[in-house]
């Protein structure tokens, strides 16, 4: 079996991350892999999201340090680019946390656009701990999704988050139980299912871009221009008459049982 795994049911591509006897730590072999997976899945038009998740009982316990001192910029980048790749991805992406995320592997996660964690879920910055400092934009991640106190809690003093703390402190969007954690994922991914597939990836885009916008007026602006492209589409004029006809027949139906609440007639 691949070292990482991919399905596609209802629009939802699930991508596990398989070295369980490693604890889907990030090697040479598993970057190449998980770039070959997450570029197929964005030439599939089937796919509307994608889930990222560990074979038990990790979700992904960091890189694969080797020989760290011998370390230097290009082979750090080319480990960084396995969780890079995943936040390149134009889909929408739910990381669900079933485990350890420990340095670069919560590095992983925080590269998804939204977590939800299991009960036994453990986000580990790890870095303070082993003597290294924080790589792969992992501090900036942090602190743009969870603020600059829960960032330095976990960085600096090695705080270490279970999934109902994550959830408490904004660093994933929902807890649940370990055994529900799989369903909960798939049907939040498959609701964006129901959105058109190039109207998800302009809008992942919008968002994405908002981070440097200061005020409500070049919020506005940023907006306007994708807003009238989807007027544009014939998707839209598609939803907008089975919208009316739903509430042309709600209306219909409102009027009748007005006249006779009963059923009846008089």
């Amino acid at each position: 079996m691949s070292i990482v795994s991919s399905s596609i049911a209802d629009g939802v591509a699930t991508v596990t991350l398989n070295d369980p006897d490693r604890r889907n730590s990030l090697n040479a072999e598993m970057v190449a892999a998980l770039v070959d997976v997450f570029d197929a899945i964005e030439h599939d038009d089937e796919v509307r999201a994608v889930v990222l998740t560990g074979a038990p009982p990790a979700f992904c316990a960091g890189a694969d340090l080797g020989n760290l001192a011998e370390a230097d910029g290009d082979s750090l980048r080319r480990i960084y680019e396995g969780f890079l790749r995943v936040a390149r991805c134009t889909l929408p992406t739910i990381a669900a946390v079933n485990g350890a995320a420990v340095g670069a592997g919560m590095n992983m996660a925080l590269a998804c656009d939204v977590r939800v964690a299991g009960a036994r879920a453990r986000f580990d910055t790890r870095f303070m701990q082993i003597g290294l400092h924080p790589g792969g934009g992992h501090t900036w991640m942090l602190s743009r999704i969870a603020g600059p106190q829960v960032a330095a809690a976990a960085v600096l003093f090695g705080t270490v988050l279970d999934g109902a703390e994550a959830e408490r402190v904004g660093l994933a969007y929902r807890c649940v139980g370990d055994d529900e954690l799989a369903a909960t994922a798939s049907e939040m991914a498959r609701r964006a299912g129901d959105a058109p597939r190039e109207l998800l990836r302009v809008t992942k885009a919008t968002l994405a871009g908002m981070g440097g916008v200061t005020g409500h007026d070049e919020a506005v602006d940023r907006e306007l221009e994708p807003q009238v492209w989807s007027t544009r589409q014939p998707w839209f004029a598609e939803r907008m008459s089975a919208l009316r006809e739903r509430v042309g027949r709600a209306t219909v139906a409102s009027q009748g049982e007005s006249t006779n609440p009963r059923g009846g007639t008089r």
